[in-house]
């Protein structure tokens, strides 16, 4: 795994733990009584993490530099941008999901 890779995952883990602890700190502010928080465990929120615009450039970087433009300018197109930074945030799960299969053989 690259240095890269390795600095954008400890990136991510930053801002789950920032959710989590936003989290804890509103259950706190909203402070239940001592005996609903007792009786009944609160249920742990299932946190998404939202795929980065560093994230998706740091795989069609890897996969450009494997070989594979063609396929990530057509990966781009499909997703109506001419380049990254024109995506949709939105689709950046999705596009990051088929960019990381380029070259895998079926």
């Amino acid at each position: 795994m690259s240095k890269i890779q390795l600095l954008l995952d400890v990136v991510e883990d930053l801002h789950s733990l920032a959710d989590s602890l936003q989290a804890v700190a509103n259950a706190m502010f909203q402070a239940e009584p001592e005996e609903a928080v007792a009786s009944e465990p609160a249920p742990k929120p299932e946190f998404k993490k939202a795929v980065t615009l560093e994230q998706v450039r740091a795989v069609l970087a890897e996969k450009s530099h494997d070989g594979y433009t063609d396929e990530v300018r057509s990966l781009l197109q499909k997703y109506g941008a001419e380049k990254l930074s024109a995506v949709d945030p939105e689709k950046y799960e999705a596009l990051l999901a088929e960019a990381e299969v380029l070259g895998n053989a079926p």
